[in-house]
Formats: structure tokens, C-alpha cells, sequence
């Protein structure tokens, strides 16, 4: 449901009713993970997506359903052996999907707006919704702050209320979509509930150095692969908003002592792209040694070993050295500055997913990989 936040929270303050289905659980070669989520409104009018087109027909009617009975339904789809085109997932997998019903007047309504509220303003925020149980529960939604602080609640027994926002606590803390299973009091006993765990969090940052054309393509794709781009370069001239439209913020600073001083986290990526060593070497000094997702730099495979060993002369260790992707990106044969972004993007890509970067024909490898990391964008992967 947070996936499609923006849209949902224009809708919730235009007073318009919807159903929204969100994936719950995957199994095999399913194209969304959960929290993947497809809204439908009063007037047929329909967004996001929950298989990248598989199953949307079929979903679509189930929403329309939900908001005439304002039942709460979990459906299960998967490939069909004996008819490939029936209503199933031609691919192999299998999801689970959650049909929920929006409207003036039900109980989730107030939860739901202010989860999306949240999440439309680049807040973090978690919501949990149980999934499967008691018929009465399902559904029932309780929204989750960082400090811990929630709103609704499932109305069965008040323990189970600060079990759940805890647990969403600590999900919401990892950037984590995903299910849990938990007792109906609260605990590991009693009927079992499954409660499904959406979480919000800020855009990931891409923070590019050195203002170059090259540059330019990179932010305008980091942005395509929903990152917050920022530009740093330590001049002036070249670093401009009229290079540069498409950044969200561009620095004119040296660009260790603004690393130093900014704020970076398990999903950052660095992508040094001056290859000039009076930046590179304390950049990378200090980019090499910070809980960051990636660090790349460009420059040909002589600048590479001259920097390398510059940078072992001022202290990095060989450890800290094979983080650095360098030559920077796949090897795709680019040439232009825009297909040399891709190959950069490529390689964040395969690096945070858990991907090769090598040909899927003829590979036997998985086409989706499960990593704990999360992904670029609002709605974090499942652990």
C-alpha cells in the first residue's frame, strides 16, 4: 500500500472511497515482492500494480467486490499446469495477495490516512495489518512511528497491540516489508495471527562526485531508480543547478570534508567520478571505511593501480580496498556518458540485489534475488 503512497493520500484527501490489494507473500519467480499494491476506486479507476500484469484482471474484480461488501479477503494465486492461461502466474511463482476496503467509516480508514500521509511526505512510518486469523481481525491496521508511538490497533487484547508495534518498530529500524507470526494475546500462544509489516523510509541516497557530463546522465537515472541524488564538486563553475536540473541538491565543498559531515547509511552509494587525486584519495580514504552500500570510482585501470597504491600510502588497508568498485560499472563496452550511467547503475543494481551483471540467456541463475538489503525507493525488501 506505502508503494503507491502519494497517489492513495490524494484520493484519501479528495474523500474518495477505494479497495487496495497488497502482495503479502511470494513463492517462486514472482515478479513484485511484498508490499507491492494495486487501489481501486469507487469509480473503476486503478493504480500500482501486484504481478506486472499476471493477475491484475483478476485483483482489480476483487477490489471492486471488497468495496461493495467491505470484506477483507486474502487470495491466493499460481501457475496453473493445466491451463497456462488461466488466472495465475504464467512465470511459476505463487503470491499471496490482501484485499482491503477503504472507505468512510471503516475501521482501517484513519490508520490508513495517516500511514499515507506519512509516507507521501517521505516520513517513516510503518504499518501492520493482520493478514490471516480471526475473521473479525482481519485487516485491522496499527500505524508505527521511529519512536514508537503507534495509532490504531486490532481490538482484540491490548498486549497484542504493543507486541505488534514492536516488532513493526524494529522492521520500520531495517527498512523491512514482511510478515509475522504472533499469538492473538500478544504472545507465541493462543490463536496464531499473521501480520503483515509494510515499512516506510526515506528515498536512498545517491551522492555523486565531481561534476562532469558523465555526472549528469548518473543523476538523471539515480532519480529514475528513485534515489535522492545529490551533486558535490568542489567547484563553483561546474557545480550549477543549470548542469544539473534533475539533482535534488547539489554542494560546492571539497568533497571529504562534505562527506565528514553528512549523513550516509547502509543504503547509501558513492560514486566518485573525478579521478583526480587530490579528491579521490581523502574521499576514498574516508568513503572506505564508512557502513555504506557502495563506493565506485571512475577512471582507467592505470589511474585505478596508481590510486590504489596512493591510497594504501596513506593508510587503507587491503580490506578496506576491496570495497571500492573500481573501474567503476559493468562491463557493457559504453562509451557515451549515458550508457556509461547505465553500466554504473547496472552494477549498483546486481551489488544490492545479490546479482552477477552476467547475460541471463543460457544462465541457470535466479532472475530475482533475495538479498537482506533494501531496495531504492519508499517500500524496504523483505529480510
Amino acid at each position: 500500500m506505502l508503494d503507491i503512497a502519494e497517489e492513495l493520500h490524494r484520493w484519501v484527501e479528495q474523500g474518495r472511497d477505494f479497495a487496495v490489494a497488497t502482495v503479502v507473500a511470494v513463492g517462486g519467480s514472482a515478479p513484485r515482492q511484498p508490499g507491492a499494491a494495486l487501489a481501486v476506486d469507487a469509480d473503476g479507476t486503478a493504480i500500482g500494480s501486484v504481478s506486472g500484469g499476471c493477475v491484475e484482471g483478476a485483483v482489480y474484480e476483487l477490489c471492486r467486490q471488497a468495496l461493495e461488501d467491505g470484506e477483507t479477503v486474502l487470495e491466493r494465486f499460481g501457475y496453473s499446469d493445466e491451463d497456462a492461461f488461466a488466472v495465475g502466474l504464467t512465470c511459476g511463482g505463487v503470491i499471496d495477495i490482501l484485499v482491503t476496503p477503504v472507505r468512510a467509516g471503516d475501521p482501517v480508514r484513519p490508520v490508513a490516512a495517516a500511514a499515507l500521509a506519512a509516507a507521501a511526505d517521505g516520513a517513516a512510518a510503518a504499518v501492520a495489518r493482520v493478514v490471516s486469523g480471526p475473521a473479525e481481525l482481519l485487516g485491522r491496521a496499527l500505524l508505527v512511528r521511529p519512536d514508537g508511538s503507534h495509532d490504531g490497533g486490532f481490538g482484540a487484547h491490548p498486549e497484542l497491540d504493543r507486541t505488534v508495534a514492536a516488532e513493526a518498530a524494529a522492521f520500520l529500524d531495517a527498512g523491512r516489508t514482511g510478515t509475522l507470526e504472533i499469538g492473538e494475546q500478544g504472545s507465541r500462544c493462543g490463536a496464531p495471527l499473521t501480520v503483515l509489516v509494510e515499512s516506510s523510509v526515506p528515498a536512498p541516497r545517491m551522492i555523486v562526485f565531481g561534476a562532469i557530463d558523465f555526472a549528469s546522465a548518473l543523476v538523471r537515472v539515480g532519480k529514475f531508480l528513485g534515489y535522492h541524488v545529490t551533486v558535490c564538486d568542489a567547484r563553483p563553475v561546474f557545480a550549477t543547478e543549470a548542469r544539473f536540473p534533475d539533482a535534488d541538491e547539489i554542494v560546492v565543498e571539497w568533497p571529504h570534508r562534505y562527506l565528514e559531515r553528512t549523513e550516509v547509511d547502509g543504503r547509501t552509494v558513492l560514486c566518485v567520478l573525478t579521478h583526480d587525486a587530490k579528491f579521490d584519495v581523502p574521499l576514498l580514504r574516508l568513503a572506505l571505511r564508512l557502513p555504506v552500500a557502495y563506493v565506485g570510482a571512475m577512471g582507467s585501470r592505470r589511474t585505478h593501480l596508481e590510486r590504489n597504491e596512493r591510497l594504501r600510502q596513506v593508510g587503507v588497508t587491503e580490506l578496506e580496498l576491496a570495497r571500492l568498485r573500481s573501474p567503476i560499472g559493468l562491463d557493457l563496452g559504453a562509451r557515451t556518458p549515458e550508457e556509461t550511467a547505465l553500466s554504473i547503475a547496472a552494477e549498483i543494481v546486481a551489488a544490492r540485489r545479490g546479482g552477477s551483471g552476467a547475460s541471463l540467456t543460457g544462465a541457470h541463475t535466479p532472475i530475482h534475488h533475495d538479498t537482506p538489503s533494501a531496495p531504492a525507493g519508499r517500500i524496504g525488501s523483505v529480510a
